[in-house]
């Protein structure tokens, strides 16, 4: 029969699906009966339906890209979790919650908060392959924690920077013989610093010529009182201090005095940005190569500073004082709340980066394992950088014959003040000064570029057709950057640092508590735990353990809402504490900070509202159908209830995508020819709803065959009259989907002579590369090729 002017109509279905095909090119094969590729049948399926159109015209739009291999996505969140975070607040919490003790809560935190949250994250944009707006896609009703995690991750990326401002800035000025915040005699100290400077240097001089003299006594006396007073005139000026607030920050005397733009360090910022966009501008093919420097090399850095802080005289003290276990302070409440917060900050929650991260993921990564080893990491980079500050903090304590609480110091003024002064009093001080700098450089850029990656992701997953076209992505991301540099200049002014301590203090602080919370109450009770369970198997191949379904149902949200009321308990308004005296902020600069928190959460009730209004029908049943998910057809179970999910089918499947490398024939949906199968699910909604055609029960619907039953008459090729070509391999598969017969495990269903042909055709579309060789099956599970193609994909199907 000549099946280039053959028209055939194929009934199947669990009641009856009909589908036409009219040229034998939509059945795989081209009109002189070679077998076509799939992209020549997505071509020529696409060129057939009025509903899908291709055009040669316009710019072609870019494929998204997956991480060349998978250290690269582990490396990207090693890089931006591991931080400053780790190296100047943990140690800080860690000595004032009680020493070693505060490692009981920090790794009940760890378990109970950080592993769970930071996997779902991950998981969810690797299963969705969209960034931290459309993975929300899985409940369009909730899709404004999206829109919440890409707002605070903005606002972090304008903050974050000014610190990379900063340490530039501390770098430049360490290239030379004497540190300039070790003398109290320039140009920026004030008149008091720069007299205890002369008077010291005076002092040290005649003690000095005193020590020829022949009277040793009276030389010792001297000795003594030049010390006396050098030092209690240096307790009264900090050279150091005034390095950072009159030299580098030219600090105004509040938050309503702007003051000017400090040229010098709006021109650091300026680098800062220009070495952050150089890093992301090709996406993820740059960055993944920059991570393999910025995310290795600090730990270099932190292992030398720690060999050269060990050996200081008083490093044992510091370390015994960041060690030494208080277990009276776990009785304290502020003492969890802190290990909680900690947990949430260092891992990077609920930012919407980690969802752009592991988007980049191919479909079958296991970014389960990557999740265990990163919080190994994690904690080790945490409980490391505690070692090097506190050794290092302990040289400075016996140096100026203090306790190392007095000197202990947490955020900036660890970096910029505590530190600085340890440096300043070792020998070669300029060299550790740079390496010391350069290591802050290195944690903080690429937590920088990766937080701007994932808001540049979020926005061109939204707009694709409009972003990945040409140089648009390129442009679009030197846009934002520029953006932000605008808005970080505002913190590089005399007032800057009020401006900054608002952002830090309101922006990105308790506020991703709760959106943590709402994350795991949506995949667990919206979405469905068991659903997404299934898709984490169809992912990995392998079931994970049961324990994070208790997390993400139970555990973990109530974990992250105790630490977010706990902390509302506790909340004091923001205070800005000086060396000399503490600042506090006006009430109209707290309802800005207010607003910055707000900013972001509020997306979620408005699109919450949004999407029940713009639905339709009574209120149960827009809230029905706007939790329905829109997925793809790589991300439907099997046996999935279409009339639950939304199939999103803006584009049709292609095999090469490099995210659905690593596919097998386990994934019926991944291996149809899309198009057509999209076609006969609409022309099914269609029927199912009562839009077009009457339901007709199938002879086959709950019928059980036994092996003496399988005849011609039975045989589902045989009734309906199939020609065996590829595309009646794809439709058979399907039709076996539908629950039309229950068949007997070692039989196929088929006849022996429909079998035979069904064999050949597999084998044919195999040696075309149009269909994957069959995974051979435990010797329990072997059957003939067709049987053992059938009862993999459809075990559902077969009599046990």
């Amino acid at each position: 029969m000549d099946t280039k002017s053959k028209d055939k109509q194929i009934l199947f279905d669990d009641e009856i699906l009909i589908a036409e095909m009219n040229d034998s090119k939509q059945n795989g094969y081209s009109s002189d009966g070679d077998p076509l590729s799939w992209k020549q049948q997505e071509a020529e399926a696409l060129s057939s339906d009025d509903s899908a159109t291709t055009s040669s015209e316009g710019p072609k739009m870019k494929r998204r890209e997956v991480w060349a291999n998978k250290l690269d996505f582990l490396l990207a969140c090693i890089g931006f979790s591991v931080g400053l975070g780790n190296v100047w607040r943990f140690p800080f919490l860690c000595y004032r919650n009680g020493g070693g003790a505060f490692l009981i809560p920090y790794f009940t935190a760890v378990l109970l908060g950080g592993i769970p949250v930071f996997f779902l994250e991950v998981s969810l944009g690797q299963f969705m392959s969209e960034g931290g707006i459309g993975t929300w896609k899985i409940t369009p009703l909730f899709q404004g924690i999206g829109y919440a995690c890409t707002i605070i991750v903005f606002l972090l990326n304008c903050e974050y920077n000014i610190i990379l401002t900063w340490t530039f800035y501390y770098l430049f000025s360490s290239f030379n013989t004497v540190l300039p915040w070790s003398q109290g005699d320039n140009e920026w100290n004030s008149e008091l610093c720069r007299n205890s400077s002369k008077m010291a240097s005076s002092l040290m001089s005649n003690s000095s010529k005193m020590a020829s003299s022949v009277v040793s006594k009276l030389n010792d006396t001297m000795t003594t009182v030049a010390y006396t007073v050098a030092t209690e005139n240096t307790t009264k000026c900090d050279p150091v201090t005034e390095f950072w607030e009159r030299k580098v920050l030219q600090l105004s005397s509040g938050v309503d005095h702007a003051g000017t733009v400090k040229w010098d360090l709006a021109l650091c910022l300026l680098l800062a940005w220009i070495v952050v966009y150089g890093c992301i501008w090709k996406g993820i093919k740059s960055s993944g190569k920059v991570m393999y420097f910025t995310a290795t090399s600090p730990y270099i850095l932190m292992l030398i500073l720690l060999i050269r802080g060990v050996t200081l005289d008083g490093a044992a003290e510091g370390l015994k004082f960041y060690l030494l276990p208080d277990w009276s302070k776990l009785q304290e409440a502020q003492v969890w709340v802190d290990a909680g917060t900690q947990i949430f900050f260092s891992y990077s929650i609920s930012l919407g980066t980690l969802t752009a991260l592991g988007s980049y993921n191919k479909f079958r990564h296991n970014s389960y394992r990557d999740a265990m080893i990163f919080a190994g990491v994690n904690s080790f980079t945490s409980i490391l950088a505690g070692l090097v500050i506190f050794s290092v903090l302990g040289f400075m304590a016996k140096q100026q014959g203090v306790s190392v609480e007095d000197v202990a110091e947490s955020g900036p003024g660890l970096a910029f003040i505590a530190y600085p002064t340890a440096v300043a009093q070792m020998p070669v001080a300029p060299l550790w000064s740079v390496l010391f700098f350069v290591m802050i450089i290195l944690l903080g850029l690429d937590s920088q570029f990766v937080g701007v990656e994932g808001f540049i992701t979020a926005c061109v997953d939204m707009y694709p057709h409009y972003l990945r076209i040409g140089k648009r992505r390129e442009i679009f991301t030197g846009i934002v950057c520029f953006i932000c540099f605008l808005i970080g200049l505002s913190m590089v002014t005399e007032g800057g640092m009020y401006v900054f301590q608002l952002f830090d203090y309101y922006s990105a602080s308790r506020i991703v508590l709760v959106v943590a919370f709402f994350e795991c109450i949506v995949v667990a009770y919206i979405y469905g735990i068991n659903r997404y369970y299934d898709n984490l198997e169809m992912m990995f191949g392998f079931r994970i353990a049961p324990v994070m379904k208790i997390c993400w149902m139970f555990v973990t949200p109530l974990f992250s809402l105790t630490i977010f009321i706990m902390g509302a308990i506790s909340y004091s308004e923001l205070t800005y504490k000086r060396k000399t005296y503490e600042y506090t902020y006006p009430s109209w600069a707290i309802g800005v900070g207010w607003m910055l928190a707000l900013v972001s959460v509020i997306w979620i009730p408005i699109t919450f509202f949004k999407r029940v209004i713009d639905a339709e029908g009574s209120i149960a049943q827009r809230l029905l159908s706007t939790t329905r998910p829109i997925l793809k057809r790589h991300q439907l179970r099997q046996g999935e209830d279409l009339t639950k999910v939304v199939l999103d089918e803006s584009c049709s499947f292609d095999p090469d995508d490099p995210i659905l490398q690593g596919l097998d024939p386990r994934d019926e949906p991944l291996l149809a020819n899309s198009v057509e199968l999209q076609k006969i699910e609409n022309s099914k909604r269609n029927e199912t709803n009562g839009i077009e055609g009457e339901k007709v029960e199938s002879p086959w619907k709950g019928k059980v065959l036994k092996s003496d039953e399988l005849n011609n008459d039975a045989c589902p090729i045989c009734r309906l009259n199939l020609d065996i070509k590829y595309t009646d391999v794809l439709i058979l598969r399907q039709f076996m989907t539908e629950k039309g017969g229950m068949l007997p495990r070692r039989a196929t269903g088929v006849c022996k002579k429909s079998q035979k042909e069904l064999q050949d055709a597999i084998h044919k579309a195999q040696r075309a590369g149009l269909m994957p060789e069959l995974r051979p099956q435990p010797k329990r599970q072997r059957m003939y090729p067709v049987s053992n193609f059938m009862w993999k994909r459809f075990p559902a199907f077969y009599d046990d």
